[in-house]
């Protein structure tokens, strides 16, 4: 397990790519915050793990099985890696931050852009619905108030 990266792996090397084309920009692995994310967005507020459906027991996943030795062992890990996943998630949510998981299997050729387009909808949102918030709408104006248009001309004038 030693050679197995943490970094730079394949999947986020994509993701890296597809949302850079897309004009997201991010920082890589903060270690400020919880769970080391992979991509960190602080415009969007949003931390994007993207974790293989082995490692992290993607459920009802074809790259998810456990291997027939040593059984007992990796249904340990999984299970504890889940946990700790879902802690990081409530901790970054505690603090803010919006979290997106992507898995490994969502990064296949036939599901990729399909993948990084969902991601590219889900920030806009998350920054629209974090923007729209703070506007405050303009005060209404009375219906009596006759007050002309700047490119209407003034009826006194005339």
């Amino acid at each position: 397990m030693a050679s197995i990266r943490s970094k730079d792996t394949k999947p986020e090397l994509v993701v890296r790519k597809g949302l850079w084309k897309r004009g997201f920009r991010y920082r890589l692995n903060d270690k400020r915050l919880p769970g080391h994310p992979d991509l960190v967005l602080r415009k969007y507020r949003t931390c994007i793990f993207i974790n293989g459906c082995f490692w992290h027991g993607h459920n009802g996943c074809k790259y998810y099985t456990i291997p027939k030795s040593n059984t007992e062992f990796w249904m340990t890990k999984v299970k504890r890696n889940k946990e700790r996943d879902k802690e990081e998630q409530r901790k970054l949510a505690k603090m803010g931050w919006h979290s997106i998981v992507v898995w490994e299997c969502e990064l296949k050729p036939q599901k990729l852009e399909g993948t990084l387009d969902s991601i590219a909808f889900t920030l806009n949102h998350i920054w629209l619905k974090d923007h729209n918030a703070r506007v405050t709408p303009y005060p209404q104006m009375e219906e009596t108030m006759q007050i002309p248009m700047a490119a209407e001309s003034d009826p006194a004038h005339y």
